[in-house]
């Protein structure tokens, strides 16, 4: 098939394709020269959240030892428990001692830059990975069975007008980004998926280098490689991915690492200025059921090599924010899907257990140990659990109202019931001057200004939405220059009617400006030759 003919059989498609490439949903237009001119000037809330999916279920005891209780943890795990020498102590802590492959985080732990909650998880806990996973993932009880994602709800709470007519000057950038997942329920929203996602590292690097995966010497191979050219010119995301990206020259030297290389591209975003909310990115392995510890060394083996991966990988994600001075926007969360049984198994590892702990990172923690130690039994057995202190949706409640200023009254609308919150933000990370930006973000993607017909030979007109405040209506050329101020007047409140008459002016494109408060919104115009 020819290139004209394979266009003339994709149709519609070919303008604007609701598919993914490489996991990024693809659109036929570039930003405008006018968006692009707003970009560097909008404000708002840019706090952004890191979630770290440690898949498996991580062995919360083995992670924090109880050493005020150690006799008894060494009599649950006589192989696999961590003498008592070899744990890292943490600043003003006593009763807690961490897993010495953990250095990077008690650095930031005695930095004052990690919360740490024990034993969450919820009541009525599911041992399946897939359960229990939907479960952290939807904020669903044990018994209920949801379709949507709390950061999925959470986003369509804050841009319910997405996707349509997104990206747009409010919100120009992806309002979440996965790495390693191809569109999970997390971001899934009560319609759409609220995020993009990148099947992983390498695919990220290929998109922003230009570079594809090898295609087959085929005819159907030639129709993927052009169908890439086209999608990469077409895709808006891409194109301001690979901006924020490039503009940033210099980053640490990060582990070669799967989490590490996942933290090291959301580093380089957030420097560069991507306004992206929320990012999830994983590791998983965390399964221990069999030789979880050097039986002669307990101290390393699978286990170790784990914590010791997310320490480092977490450590350089916060020293490289800190070098590009963007470290009070960005909070990181880690969540497992389940906890490990407290005894060990005659395999040398853990089995699936209920709560385990949750670690926050960033420079806007309030540093500490949230919760007790896990009591444990004298005589352990296999169905010994440790019990849930922290249900793992106050974490939720606390990053939705504290960080994310969310109203609490409006909280339960994301999580499906009212939920306590946890100590674990710093009071003086206020939530003055949201509600603008939340007024904001809401009003985007909402069409306000338009025109008819468009494209247009001499005539057109122009229709917006006032709020019988002041309203400016201009007309910019494809520079950015200023060609007519069709409106500069008091506006009715809802739907407002101009005319405009474009004589003397060239053919082609042109820009609609409508200021109106603190409103504004950009739409493009087409003239053409009668």
């Amino acid at each position: 098939m020819k290139r004209k003919s394979f266009l003339k059989y994709m149709g519609a498609g070919a303008v604007a394709m609701p598919s993914l490439l490489n996991g990024f949903s693809v659109r036929a237009s570039k930003p405008s020269f006018f968006e692009q001119m707003l970009h560097p000037n909008l404000v708002g809330n840019d706090r952004i959240l890191v979630i770290v999916n440690l898949n498996g279920g991580n062995d919360g005891l083995n992670t924090l030892v109880p050493v005020d209780q150690y006799d008894l943890y060494k009599i649950a795990r006589p192989k696999i428990g961590i003498p008592q020498d070899k744990l890292l102590s943490l600043s003003g802590v006593s009763h807690v001692g961490m897993n010495p492959a953990m250095t990077g985080i008690r650095e930031l732990y005695d930095d004052g830059k990690v919360a740490i909650i024990q034993n969450v998880g919820y009541p009525e806990p599911s041992f399946s990975h897939f359960r229990s996973n939907d479960i952290w993932t939807t904020a669903s009880d044990s018994d209920e069975i949801l379709k949507t994602g709390w950061v999925g709800r959470y986003l369509k709470y804050e841009y319910p007008n997405y996707p349509f007519d997104f990206p747009n000057a409010e919100m120009p950038d992806p309002l979440a980004i996965e790495i390693g997942y191809a569109q999970s329920v997390i971001m899934q929203g009560p319609a759409y998926s609220m995020g993009i996602a990148v099947a992983d590292p390498t695919s990220f690097f290929n998109l922003v280098n230009g570079i594809d995966t090898p295609t087959p010497n085929t005819p159907a191979g030639e129709q993927l490689k052009y169908v890439r050219l086209i999608a990469r010119q077409a895709n808006l995301y891409a194109g301001r991915i690979q901006e924020a990206f490039n503009s940033v020259a210099t980053q640490p030297a990060y582990p070669d690492t799967v989490l590490a290389a996942q933290l090291k591209i959301v580093a380089k975003l957030i420097a560069g200025g991507l306004k992206t909310r929320i990012y999830h990115v994983w590791m998983t392995g965390f399964d221990t059921h069999d030789s979880q510890a050097e039986v002669d060394a307990p101290w390393v083996g699978r286990h170790a090599k784990l914590l010791k991966e997310f320490s480092d990988a977490v450590k350089i994600f916060q020293d490289d924010l800190t070098s590009h001075g963007v470290q009070d926007k960005v909070l990181g969360m880690t969540y497992s899907e389940f906890g490990r049984r407290i005894i060990s198994n005659g395999s040398d590892g853990t089995d699936h257990g209920a709560a385990a702990p949750v670690f926050i990172f960033g420079s806007n923690v309030q540093p500490g140990i949230l919760g007790d130690n896990p009591t444990l039994p004298a005589a352990p057995t296999v169905d010994d659990n440790i019990p849930m202190q922290h249900d793992f949706r106050s974490v939720y409640r606390t990053l939705l109202e504290g960080w994310f200023c969310m109203p609490p009254a409006d909280v339960p609308e994301i999580l499906l019931d009212d939920f306590p919150g946890l100590p674990f933000i710093q009071p003086a990370a206020s939530c003055l001057q949201i509600s603008d930006a939340r007024e904001r973000n809401k009003n985007a993607g909402r069409r306000l200004l338009d025109n008819y017909p468009n494209p247009f030979w001499a005539n057109t007109t122009i229709r917006f939405e006032g709020d019988g405040g002041r309203a400016t209506v201009q007309i910019l050329d494809g520079a950015g220059k200023l060609v007519a101020t069709p409106f500069s007047d008091a506006s009715q409140v809802g739907r407002n009617t101009i005319s405009w008459d474009s004589e003397g002016l060239p053919t082609g494109i042109y820009y609609c400006r409508l200021q109106n408060g603190a409103v504004q919104q950009v739409g493009q115009m087409l003239k053409v030759a009668d």
